[in-house]
Protein backbone atom coordinates (compact mmCIF):
# COMPACT_ATOMS: atom_id res chain seq x y z
CA UNK A 1 0.00 0.00 0.00
CA UNK A 2 2.92 2.31 0.64
CA UNK A 3 3.70 2.28 -3.09
CA UNK A 4 0.13 3.34 -3.92
CA UNK A 5 0.22 6.21 -1.40
CA UNK A 6 3.64 7.35 -2.60
CA UNK A 7 2.51 7.21 -6.23
CA UNK A 8 -0.59 9.29 -5.48
CA UNK A 9 1.48 11.85 -3.59
CA UNK A 10 4.05 12.05 -6.41
CA UNK A 11 1.29 12.38 -9.03
CA UNK A 12 -0.27 15.28 -7.14
CA UNK A 13 3.01 17.13 -6.74
CA UNK A 14 3.91 16.61 -10.41
CA UNK A 15 0.43 17.70 -11.51
CA UNK A 16 0.75 20.90 -9.50
CA UNK A 17 4.21 21.66 -10.89
CA UNK A 18 3.25 20.94 -14.48
CA UNK A 19 -0.01 22.90 -14.32
CA UNK A 20 1.62 25.93 -12.70
CA UNK A 21 4.88 25.99 -14.67
CA UNK A 22 3.85 24.56 -18.01
CA UNK A 23 0.05 25.00 -18.03
CA UNK A 24 -0.13 27.88 -20.52
CA UNK A 25 2.57 26.40 -22.75
CA UNK A 26 0.85 23.02 -22.92
CA UNK A 27 -2.53 24.62 -23.56
CA UNK A 28 -1.11 26.61 -26.47
CA UNK A 29 0.82 23.65 -27.86
CA UNK A 30 -2.17 21.32 -27.76
CA UNK A 31 -4.42 24.04 -29.24
CA UNK A 32 -7.36 23.47 -26.91
CA UNK A 33 -7.34 19.65 -27.04
CA UNK A 34 -7.70 19.57 -23.25
CA UNK A 35 -10.42 22.22 -22.97
CA UNK A 36 -12.83 19.59 -21.67
CA UNK A 37 -10.80 19.79 -18.43
CA UNK A 38 -11.52 23.49 -18.03
CA UNK A 39 -13.13 25.04 -14.98
CA UNK A 40 -16.46 25.35 -16.81
CA UNK A 41 -16.95 21.61 -17.24
CA UNK A 42 -17.64 18.98 -14.64
CA UNK A 43 -19.12 20.90 -11.72
CA UNK A 44 -17.29 19.88 -8.56
CA UNK A 45 -15.11 17.36 -10.44
CA UNK A 46 -12.44 19.85 -11.51
CA UNK A 47 -8.94 18.61 -12.38
CA UNK A 48 -7.31 20.75 -9.69
CA UNK A 49 -9.77 19.55 -7.03
CA UNK A 50 -9.41 15.91 -8.07
CA UNK A 51 -5.61 16.17 -8.13
CA UNK A 52 -5.76 17.77 -4.68
CA UNK A 53 -7.80 14.83 -3.45
CA UNK A 54 -5.38 12.28 -4.94
CA UNK A 55 -2.47 14.14 -3.34
CA UNK A 56 -4.25 14.26 0.03
CA UNK A 57 -5.00 10.53 -0.26
CA UNK A 58 -1.34 9.75 -0.86
CA UNK A 59 -0.03 12.02 1.88
CA UNK A 60 -2.62 10.97 4.43
CA UNK A 61 -2.11 7.30 3.60
CA UNK A 62 1.66 7.57 4.11
CA UNK A 63 1.27 9.45 7.40
CA UNK A 64 -1.42 7.12 8.74
CA UNK A 65 0.52 4.03 7.76
CA UNK A 66 3.62 5.29 9.51
CA UNK A 67 2.16 6.90 12.64
CA UNK A 68 -1.25 5.28 13.26
CA UNK A 69 -1.68 1.77 14.46
CA UNK A 70 -4.53 0.88 12.10
CA UNK A 71 -5.08 -2.00 9.73
CA UNK A 72 -4.59 -1.58 5.98
CA UNK A 73 -8.34 -1.26 5.29
CA UNK A 74 -8.88 1.30 8.07
CA UNK A 75 -5.86 3.30 6.87
CA UNK A 76 -7.12 3.31 3.28
CA UNK A 77 -10.66 4.24 4.38
CA UNK A 78 -9.49 7.10 6.58
CA UNK A 79 -7.12 8.31 3.84
CA UNK A 80 -10.04 8.23 1.38
CA UNK A 81 -12.18 10.35 3.73
CA UNK A 82 -9.31 12.83 4.11
CA UNK A 83 -8.94 12.87 0.31
CA UNK A 84 -12.63 13.69 -0.14
CA UNK A 85 -12.39 16.48 2.42
CA UNK A 86 -9.21 17.79 0.77
CA UNK A 87 -10.77 17.69 -2.67
CA UNK A 88 -13.85 19.56 -1.46
CA UNK A 89 -11.70 22.13 0.32
CA UNK A 90 -9.64 22.62 -2.84
CA UNK A 91 -12.81 23.14 -4.88
CA UNK A 92 -14.61 25.50 -2.49
CA UNK A 93 -11.59 27.52 -1.32
CA UNK A 94 -9.55 27.69 -4.54
CA UNK A 95 -11.25 26.54 -7.76
CA UNK A 96 -14.66 28.13 -7.25
CA UNK A 97 -13.38 31.54 -6.04
CA UNK A 98 -10.89 31.67 -8.93
CA UNK A 99 -13.63 30.85 -11.43
CA UNK A 100 -15.85 33.58 -9.95
CA UNK A 101 -13.06 36.14 -10.08
CA UNK A 102 -12.63 35.90 -13.83
CA UNK A 103 -13.76 39.11 -15.50
CA UNK A 104 -14.08 40.29 -19.02
CA UNK A 105 -12.99 43.62 -20.43
CA UNK A 106 -15.49 43.25 -23.28
CA UNK A 107 -18.43 45.58 -23.55
CA UNK A 108 -21.08 46.54 -26.04
CA UNK A 109 -21.34 50.10 -27.35
CA UNK A 110 -25.08 49.89 -26.61
CA UNK A 111 -24.19 49.69 -22.90
CA UNK A 112 -22.60 53.16 -22.94
CA UNK A 113 -25.90 55.06 -22.57
CA UNK A 114 -25.83 57.02 -19.31
CA UNK A 115 -22.07 56.68 -18.77
CA UNK A 116 -19.94 59.67 -17.94
CA UNK A 117 -16.91 60.62 -20.01
CA UNK A 118 -14.47 63.41 -20.72
CA UNK A 119 -14.09 65.30 -24.01
CA UNK A 120 -10.55 64.85 -25.36
CA UNK A 121 -11.13 66.44 -28.78
CA UNK A 122 -13.49 69.47 -28.76
CA UNK A 123 -16.98 68.77 -30.09
CA UNK A 124 -18.29 71.51 -32.41
CA UNK A 125 -22.01 72.37 -32.45
CA UNK A 126 -22.49 70.71 -35.86
CA UNK A 127 -19.75 68.09 -36.02
CA UNK A 128 -17.88 65.40 -34.18
CA UNK A 129 -15.20 65.26 -31.53
CA UNK A 130 -13.91 62.54 -29.27
CA UNK A 131 -14.71 61.41 -25.72
CA UNK A 132 -12.83 59.19 -23.29
CA UNK A 133 -15.00 56.79 -21.28
CA UNK A 134 -13.88 54.52 -18.42
CA UNK A 135 -15.04 50.92 -18.76
CA UNK A 136 -14.14 48.83 -15.72
CA UNK A 137 -10.39 49.15 -15.21
CA UNK A 138 -9.77 50.41 -18.74
CA UNK A 139 -10.66 53.37 -20.94
CA UNK A 140 -12.04 53.66 -24.45
CA UNK A 141 -12.26 56.50 -26.98
CA UNK A 142 -15.36 57.14 -29.07
CA UNK A 143 -16.48 59.60 -31.70
CA UNK A 144 -19.08 61.92 -30.19
CA UNK A 145 -21.47 64.68 -31.24
CA UNK A 146 -23.33 67.27 -29.20
CA UNK A 147 -26.86 66.19 -28.27
CA UNK A 148 -27.92 69.81 -27.72
CA UNK A 149 -26.13 71.25 -30.78
CA UNK A 150 -23.69 73.30 -28.66
CA UNK A 151 -19.88 73.50 -28.68
CA UNK A 152 -18.32 71.31 -25.97
CA UNK A 153 -14.70 72.19 -25.13
CA UNK A 154 -11.94 69.65 -24.40
CA UNK A 155 -11.78 68.64 -20.75
CA UNK A 156 -15.53 68.92 -20.22
CA UNK A 157 -17.40 66.16 -18.40
CA UNK A 158 -20.21 64.73 -20.49
CA UNK A 159 -22.86 62.06 -20.21
CA UNK A 160 -23.82 59.75 -23.07
CA UNK A 161 -27.45 60.53 -23.91
CA UNK A 162 -27.87 58.38 -27.01
CA UNK A 163 -25.88 55.70 -28.77
CA UNK A 164 -25.99 56.05 -32.55
CA UNK A 165 -24.39 53.72 -35.11
CA UNK A 166 -21.68 56.23 -36.06
CA UNK A 167 -21.21 58.31 -32.87
CA UNK A 168 -22.23 58.82 -29.26
CA UNK A 169 -24.57 61.73 -28.63
CA UNK A 170 -23.40 63.49 -25.46
CA UNK A 171 -24.54 66.39 -23.26
CA UNK A 172 -22.24 68.55 -21.16
CA UNK A 173 -22.52 68.33 -17.38
CA UNK A 174 -22.25 71.41 -15.18
CA UNK A 175 -19.76 71.76 -12.31
CA UNK A 176 -22.10 70.03 -9.82
CA UNK A 177 -22.40 67.00 -12.11
CA UNK A 178 -25.92 67.82 -13.31
CA UNK A 179 -26.98 68.07 -16.93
Amino acid sequence: METLYLSCLAFGVLFALVSVVLGDLLSSALDGALDFLSADAGGIFQPAALAGGVTAFGGAGLMLEKYAELGAAATAGLAAMIAIAGSMAMFFFYVKPMRNSETSSGYSVRELGGTIGEVITPIPAQGCGEVLIRIGAGVTNHTAESFEGRDIPAGSRVVVVEVKPDALSVAMMNERGDL
